[in-house]
């Protein structure tokens, strides 16, 4: 599944390196795709920080070390809590830029009742919040997961290439 995302890791990865910055990685229902897209390509250690796998309440209070004020009225699999994510994740790690998905990749009945084949990606950065909402109508987890991750790297791809 990983070879499907070289490409657009690889355009990734030159960009963030062009401009000296460094990114930190948030999955959620892609279940760590992300990370493993921009860790396939050599040399990753010059523009990736980290990251983590944001599955349960307590891997979220463990990665992002926010008080529990900050997710009041928040629900996962929205663009409000992509972009908090997001934010969490490159400021924990002090990075340049930080990419977060939360979803509902199927297969299985989600604990809040979101709707499988749903996706929300956030990319923070220096001036830039973007969010891009995926509903693929499935319940296909492994292709919903493949979906999840692709759409979330074109977003990332197309908000630095536009930063120029």
């Amino acid at each position: 599944m990983i070879e499907a995302f070289v490409p657009i890791a690889a355009s990734i990865a030159e960009r963030l390196l062009a401009r000296g910055e460094k990114i930190a990685v948030a999955d959620g229902a892609t279940g760590g795709l992300l990370s493993a897209s921009l860790l396939s390509i050599p040399g990753a250690t010059k523009f990736y920080l980290g990251g983590g796998v944001v599955y349960s309440r307590k891997g979220r209070d463990v990665l992002f070390d926010l008080p529990d004020e900050a997710f009041t009225g928040m629900r996962s699999a929205t663009s409000d809590y992509a972009l908090l994510q997001a934010r969490a994740i490159r400021d924990r790690f002090g990075a340049d830029w930080g990419i977060a998905e939360s979803g509902s990749a199927g297969g299985s009945v989600h604990p809040l009742g979101i709707a499988s084949g749903l996706s929300c990606a956030a990319v923070v950065g220096p001036g830039v919040d973007e969010v891009l909402v995926t509903e693929t109508d499935s319940d296909g987890r492994l292709d919903n997961m493949a979906t999840f991750t692709r759409r979330a790297l074109e977003l990332l791809d197309k908000t630095l290439a536009d930063q120029g």
